[in-house]
């Protein structure tokens, strides 16, 4: 089975691929780039594989991990790092983004969310997009499940089954339980209904 070094060497490169510069802890600088992505990086207690930095402010942490490892058994340590960075990187808020990586198969999750739980992604996020997020209070699951609170839904011209489909779905993701929509017929409006919900966001 491979070892951890060589999905770190995969992991670089991905990171590489999407803007993140990575830099051994010991040789931190923070002006060669937007994106830095420090490693083995020492913490209150032990070191994190890797610290991702965007806009010189600690945004995530990645715990690799050899190929084969059931990764949603490792959301809780790649937590705990984000809870015991050193003094001079903590910030008042807390660490929202956290990922879990073999090389392979890689795991996200944002701890803002209402029901924050680890996801299969594609890829690693570009830092500066990672930035963006943090400057916004809400995670789009959060405003997800606010949205029927903070934009009423206007049903002017709108047919009951494209109500419900739109509730029902506003629902589920209150719960962050993703559904389809409920089952409409052909010229029911499907589409119109779709945009209706996504104008909402």
């Amino acid at each position: 089975m491979p070892d951890e070094s060589e999905a770190r060497v995969k992991i670089d490169a991905q990171l590489a691929e999407c803007g993140w510069i990575v830099q051994p802890y010991k040789q931190l600088n923070l002006g060669v780039g937007r994106g830095i992505a420090l490693t083995e990086v020492p913490l209150k207690s032990g070191a994190c594989d890797y610290l991702l930095l965007a806009d010189r402010k600690p945004v995530g942490i990645l715990e690799a991990k050899r190929q084969g490892t059931t990764l949603s058994t490792v959301a809780d340590q790649s937590g705990h790092y984000g809870q015991n960075l050193p003094e001079f990187l903590t910030s008042s808020d807390p660490l929202p983004f956290y990922y879990e990586s073999t090389g392979v198969e890689t795991f996200f999750r944002d701890d803002r969310d209402p029901n924050p739980r680890s996801r299969r992604v594609f890829s690693f996020h570009r830092p500066e997009t990672l930035a963006q997020w943090r400057s916004d209070p809400k995670s789009l699951r959060r405003r997800l499940a606010n949205m029927v609170l903070d934009r009423p839904l206007a049903t002017a011209g709108m047919c009951d089954c494209q109500i419900e489909a739109i509730t029902k779905l506003e629902r589920s993701f209150a719960m962050d339980r993703p559904r389809s929509l409920v089952q409409m017929a052909t010229g029911s409006g499907k589409t119109f209904t779709a945009c209706a919900f996504i104008h909402r966001l």
